[in-house]
């Protein structure tokens, strides 16, 4: 038998003390609020208890023997009254926001609806069923773990490179990995997996969603599954569909076992929106303990959810109760699980406070001055899809963006784009025009020309269009402004010109990315030419689609290595890892300019060169005030035709080649080319070569 007691409002969840269990749930608008207790199995509820206390809106009880793993719901009473915004449901059993686990997979059925679906009056007739059958349930987590002396790298953004990253993705197909553990936390700590990241030279892993998720309806009744993990069920529990045989301790040792080799890990959440849907959602959590609260509702009738996510509903940061929940959930990753930063999802939303984006919004300013959130890396996917919430450069201090427009630029010149010249001089700095204003640095800038959503870099030069009839939309999904070119063929071909032509293509947009100031990051699979076969949203494909196919090189087998030396030399340099911006100074220690831009003619460029939009080749000479004194010259040509680079006769140097997209492995190793003051080097089409200051270049 149980002892039942009020227990304490603090903390929030359910809180194991050695003796038993707290129970604390946030509603303000409850009028009852119901403890159901289950089975091992989760199929039949075993007791329902009544909360005794509510404080300051938070009903909490106390039972004494109640041990970790028991399962766990919540039934909350109160007015279904969605007029007023107010959708509770007895009926519904419901996830606690603050579950530490989470148990089973929802079984999709209309009973999961609060309302009567099909009913003349719409979502206005409650639904009476009961939704438990149908329900996950909560997990009380044994908080027991010791983690030893691990240490975070504590890596600073400027020397930060990223490798944005799926669990299953990247483990499913690793011929290194076991195969009892494959696709999960196991295999992700697995050695075959860090030592991959280690040889790429990579400094995080950036994962895909693992808070628990669901696989939305839609899909599940296309026979598909939500592979990327945006539909967001629990804020504190990691994913279950990816424990492996050691539970969510295999989470835990797969992120001491990267950091043991010195790779912090980033995880991408999503704070913007639930996995409940719109209005006509089901009701699986938030909506069931206090709709009104959790989310954010229309003005002119609070009926109606309001959405700026795309996705039917808006979490309600501007709540301090919401804006609570989501920095307790930050913690408890942070302090739990060790991870050492996070992606946000559609950041702008986060930020909008109550509907329009602020910069001083409550959620920013509090991870700001946060003792745990401030010492760790916060990243923002800067925009959302409602009115002005693109706000690449309009997050504050400590904060870094996803740059699109470096993605777009870069993605456009060596398409061969006109007028590209002046864009691309900006990304390839920092972007200073960008996010100077708000007072931040190049790190402020994560630079990218793939991710998860879009093409993969192998499918960026091989596809004009996108290919995603298996997500059963008819093609119609996806972006359609890709930016892409397929060198001539769509798709898969075994022409060698368009092959060797793909090949460069790739390892230029590589060579720009690792060579800009900023933030480099990756996607999974680059490296080893992964191709979605030209799906560029490939979101709802768990399978071979998405997956690292570890064996297949797409015949680049030097592609790796490629990559490996670009990171190597980006470690290895000051010059493409600055704090602060270039601006064309003078450095007072030599009098040359921090940076000078090159025309082919052998001058620097004039305001004349800049505004003629066919020009496609520059010169960029860099290094000048680097504290290791290394100085470089990088060339880029993106015309269809080689062209003549000249140098001009003053300051009198000399520029050796130790790196070049022609070269497959792209190191200069034999025969390297020597560019002196006055002389001309041949700049082969759509090709990118590297040289370094002569009197100081070592044997690379």
């Amino acid at each position: 038998m149980f002892r039942i007691d009020e227990g304490s409002p603090a903390p929030l969840g359910a809180t194991f003390d050695g003796k038993g269990v707290n129970f604390a749930l946030f509603s303000a608008n409850a009028g009852k609020v119901e403890l159901c207790l289950f089975d091992a199995q989760g199929r039949r509820e075993t007791d329902r208890i009544e909360l005794p206390r509510r404080t300051d809106h938070i009903w909490h009880v106390y039972i004494e023997g109640l041990c970790p793993g028991q399962l766990y719901g919540y039934r909350v009473h109160g007015p279904y009254d969605p007029r007023h915004g107010h959708r509770f449901n007895p009926h519904k059993l419901l996830v606690d926001p603050y579950a530490r686990q989470i148990f089973g997979r929802i079984r999709w059925h209309d009973a999961l609806f609060g309302y009567r679906m099909g009913a003349h009056r719409g979502d206005l007739t409650p639904d009476r069923r009961d939704s438990a059958p149908m329900m996950p349930k909560c997990v009380v987590e044994d908080p027991t773990h010791h983690w030893g002396d691990d240490r975070p790298p504590r890596y600073s953004f400027t020397d930060t490179v990223v490798y944005e990253a799926h669990v299953k993705g990247l483990t499913e197909l690793h011929p290194g990995v076991p195969q009892a553990i494959k696709g999960t936390y196991d295999a992700l700590g697995h050695p075959a997996t860090v030592e991959h990241l280690v040889k790429l030279g990579v400094t995080a892993i950036e994962l895909l969603p693992i808070h628990a998720f669901i696989d939305d309806r839609f899909l599940v009744e296309k026979g598909l599954r939500n592979y990327w993990g945006y539909s967001t069920l629990g804020y504190f529990a990691p994913e279950p569909r990816y424990l492996g045989p050691s539970g969510v301790v295999g989470l835990k040792s797969a992120i001491r076992a990267l950091h043991d080799a010195g790779i912090e890990v980033i995880l991408d959440v999503v704070y913007n929106h639930t996995c409940e849907g719109s209005e006509r959602g089901p009701t699986l959590s938030f909506r069931g303990i206090d709709n009104a609260v959790y989310y954010k509702l229309s003005p002119e009738n609070p009926r109606f959810s309001w959405d700026s996510t795309g996705t039917g509903n808006t979490l309600n940061l501007s709540h301090p109760r919401v804006l609570q929940m989501v920095l307790d959930s930050l913690r408890h990753w942070v302090e739990t699980y060790h991870v050492d930063g996070f992606r946000f999802d559609l950041a702008s939303t986060l930020a909008r406070d109550p509907y329009d984006f602020n910069q001083r919004a409550a959620f920013l300013q509090a991870c700001l001055q946060d003792p745990v959130l401030s010492r760790v890396k916060l990243i923002a996917e800067p925009w959302d899809v409602g009115a002005g919430g693109y706000q690449v450069g309009g997050f504050p201090i400590g904060w870094s963006d996803w740059n699109d427009q470096f993605r777009d630029t870069i993605r456009a010149f060596w398409r061969s784009d006109p007028g590209q010249l002046p864009k691309l001089a900006q990304v390839m700095t920092g972007s200073r025009e960008i996010f100077a204003p708000s007072g931040r640095q190049t790190w402020a800038s994560v630079n990218f020309v793939t991710a998860h959503d879009g093409f993969t870099l192998h499918d960026l030069v091989s596809y004009n269009d996108r290919h995603n009839e298996a997500n059963g939309e008819d093609n119609k999904d996806g972006h359609s402004h890709n930016l892409s070119w397929n060198c001539g063929v769509e798709g898969p071909t075994d022409d060698p010109g368009v092959l060797a032509l793909r090949g460069r293509l790739k390892r230029n947009f590589l060579a720009t990315v690792l060579l800009s100031q900023g933030v480099p990051m990756l996607l999974m699979g680059d490296e080893l030419s992964r191709t979605q076969a030209g799906n560029n949203n490939a979101y709802a494909q768990d399978n071979g689609i998405s997956w690292l196919h570890w064996t297949k090189d797409q015949g680049d087998p030097e592609l790796l290595a490629f990559v490996q030396a670009l990171i190597g030399l980006r470690k290895r340099y000051d010059a493409f890892r600055r704090r602060d911006f270039l601006t064309g100074a003078t450095v007072p220690k030599n009098g040359l300019k921090d940076v000078y831009w090159l025309a082919p003619e052998g001058r620097e460029m004039t305001t004349g060169d800049w505004g003629d939009g066919l020009r496609r080749a520059l010169g960029m000479q860099l290094g000048n005030d680097a504290s290791d004194g290394q100085r470089f010259l990088i060339l880029i040509n993106a015309a269809p035709d080689p062209i003549d680079f000249h140098l001009a006769k003053q300051p009198h140097d000399s520029w050796v080649q130790i790196f070049d997209t022609r070269l497959t492995g792209g190191l200069v190793r034999q025969q390297p080319a020597t560019l002196r003051s006055g002389g001309t080097f041949r700049m082969e089409s759509r090709s990118l070569v590297l040289f370094q200051h002569a009197p100081t270049a070592p044997n690379p």
